[in-house]
């Protein structure tokens, strides 16, 4: 079973991907620094609500769509 860090960090990575973004240029849109971003995807790390707040307006989607993608990953 895939625990609720790893499927959030693979929204994340879909969602960068998506845009064609860099892990480096999504780590600036969202004030954040570059290696916890990695380790945020890798699911080593999960974030504070804050950081899904800032992930969410870097990525230009509502939290609640934000959400929605990650219920999607896990359910996958």
């Amino acid at each position: 079973m895939t625990s609720l860090s790893d499927s959030f960090g693979r929204a994340v990575r879909q969602l960068r991907e998506r845009h064609g973004w860099s892990q480096e240029e999504l780590a600036a849109r969202a004030d954040l620094n570059r290696s916890y971003l990695g380790e945020i995807e890798r699911g080593a790390a999960m974030p504070s609500l804050a950081t899904v707040a800032k992930l969410s307006r870097a990525l230009e989607l509502s939290l609640p769509s934000l959400m929605s993608h990650f219920e999607q990953v896990a359910r996958a």
